[in-house]
């Protein structure tokens, strides 16, 4: 009984670390999902016109950096809601 008291006393903590390891996990999950259609996507276009290489490369490694970037903000915001508390 003693420590169901406890963690209902600890349970915003607890909660907070919760919700932000499932949000860690889901961006993870999201941008690896994101590149990857990007990579399969730049590869199909490049089958389809290798004369484009260079720029579809270029653009590939943009959207990449792009989803990486939003992904980082969003660990970032996880982040500080567990260690502002």
């Amino acid at each position: 009984m003693d420590s169901l008291t406890t963690l209902m006393a600890q349970g915003s903590s607890f909660g907070d670390y919760f919700g932000a390891a499932i949000g860690l996990g889901l961006i993870v999950i999201g941008a690896g999902i994101g590149i990857g259609i990007i990579g399969g996507k730049a590869i199909e276009s490049i089958a389809r016109q290798p004369e484009m290489k260079g720029e579809i490369r270029t653009f590939m490694f943009l959207a990449a950096a792009l989803v990486e970037g939003v992904a980082f903000f969003a660990a970032v915001i996880c982040l500080l809601i567990v260690l502002t508390k």
